[in-house]
């Protein structure tokens, strides 16, 4: 069907087959290619964010091991995101031609690969031959990971047009199942079997997923479109958005080459059991969007308050992390694990309504329903998730070494603070400008009646 995405006010179009639907059939009963198109999704969030997240508790110690500092241990994990994010804006541009499904099955078999070469950079010399090879490596997961989240979002988009919101929530419960196991599995396998076996082992996880995918996924057809992602990223309302993304996303990435190591140091904790600190964040968050996407998609207008709110909670919990050496609070355990719940419901509150909100945008503003504006979308969510996932690891590694945890963290929560802020300004100044369209749009004052009745009386 053609109806629009996440517009809750937008009136569906009867099938093409001429046969009416029964209001709310498509939310409550799946199609097989629906249910398929949900699998694979599931697969490629819960692969690759296990593959992800197994880094967290182990890699920034070896790493160190091997000669890189503080600050080069960020890039490595930016430059992921650094790739991601020319890749996504390529690929989502060019959608429609190579193809959805290959696109997402090709990205996948790559992923895979590449995460089992990961496992073997420790047999690279230690210094600049071992930091050369895990920025390749890297570079090349970021590409295929960019491939198969480009064209599963779009696919999605396509197959559920009415609730993406509601589908995208649902299927962070994969992305959190894949960021919560990933930290303990892969330092529990750390530990036990040394460096290689947790890549080894996620990576062909995920290269059996590939041929399962192969069946499931339906073909998704379309007609190539001319329009483009600096027409759409220009739109102010985008621009807004896509700041919203990179702000949350930097938030995060910053966690990432340098929450593990205050853990071990301020807590005395060994390798095996930092990856259940990340439980919090990544239960909470998971656990949370289902219900955030399926408010995002019956009520289209709180869209707004959660992301705003969202945005400003999260600036709050960064604040706390440390906490910020200005509140004289001294960091335990439980307040640790506490804030970071916190933080996961916080980033479900943003993040969700992201997708469906440019969605709309874009077909307010003229741009054409199909595959190929769900490519552009799709793309341009990734790159703006991608340039705040660089941002954040690299910016936050600089001021972790210069600073220490509790300074940078409350530093890298002012991306939360503007974007929260910068949304709600836009947000006022939107239903400002619509009250004074709607008031000059209105029946004539009565001074106006008053005068043509006297010109009709004379």
């Amino acid at each position: 069907m053609g109806s629009r995405a996440a517009d809750g006010a937008a009136p569906e179009r009867p099938p093409e087959d001429g046969t009416p639907e029964a209001p709310g059939e498509e939310s409550r009963r799946l199609t097989r290619q629906q249910l398929f198109t949900m699998v694979a999704a599931a697969s490629i969030n819960f692969s690759s964010m296990i593959c992800y997240s197994i880094l967290g508790p182990f890699f920034p110690g070896e790493a160190e091991k091997k000669g890189a500092s503080n600050t080069v241990v960020g890039l490595i994990f930016g430059c992921f995101a650094l790739v991601n994010f020319l890749s996504s804006l390529i690929l989502g541009n060019y959608l429609t031609k190579i193809g959805a499904k290959f696109m997402f099955v090709a990205g996948m078999f790559v992923s895979g690969c590449v995460t089992i070469l990961f496992g073997m950079l420790d047999k690279v010399p230690s210094g600049p031959m071992f930091i050369g090879f895990c920025f390749l490596v890297r570079a090349m997961d970021a590409i295929s990971f960019a491939a198969a989240m480009t064209a599963s979002f779009s696919i999605l988009a396509k197959a559920f047009p009415n609730n993406i919101a509601t589908v995208l929530g649902s299927l962070e419960i994969f992305t959190g199942l894949g960021l919560v196991l990933g930290p303990p599995l892969g330092g529990f396998l750390y530990q036990s079997f040394g460096y290689e076996i947790p890549f080894i082992t996620l990576g062909c996880v995920v290269l059996v997923l590939v041929p399962v995918n192969m069946c499931l996924l339906p073909k998704y057809d379309s007609i190539p479109s001319k329009e483009s992602f600096w027409k759409l990223f220009l739109l102010p309302k985008v621009l807004f958005l896509c700041f919203t993304i990179f702000s949350l996303s930097a938030c995060l990435g910053f966690l990432d080459p340098t929450m593990s190591l205050f853990i071990l140091k301020k807590f005395k904790l060994p390798a095996g059991y930092v990856g259940l600190v990340f439980l919090g964040l990544a239960l909470s968050y998971s656990l949370s969007s289902p219900l955030l996407g399926l408010l995002s998609d019956k009520m289209p207008r709180i869209r707004k308050w959660l992301l705003v709110s969202g945005g400003l909670i999260t600036a709050l919990c960064f604040f706390l992390l440390g906490p910020a050496p200005v509140l004289h609070i001294e960091s335990q355990l439980w307040m640790f694990v506490l804030v970071l719940v916190l933080l996961g419901f916080s980033l479900g509150m943003s993040a969700i309504p992201v997708f469906p909100e440019i969605l709309q945008c874009a077909y307010e503003n003229g741009f054409e329903e199909g595959l190929s504006l769900l490519g552009l979308v799709s793309g341009l969510f990734n790159a703006m998730w991608s340039l705040g996932a660089f941002i954040g690891p690299t910016l936050g590694g600089f001021l972790n070494e210069k600073l220490g945890f509790e300074w940078a963290s409350a530093i890298q929560g002012g991306w939360a603070v503007l974007s929260g802020l910068a949304t709600g300004i836009y947000y006022i100044a939107e239903a400002t400008r619509k009250s004074s369209s709607s008031s000059l749009q209105s029946p004539p004052s009565d001074n106006e009646e008053g005068t043509h009745l006297l010109g009709s009386e004379t």
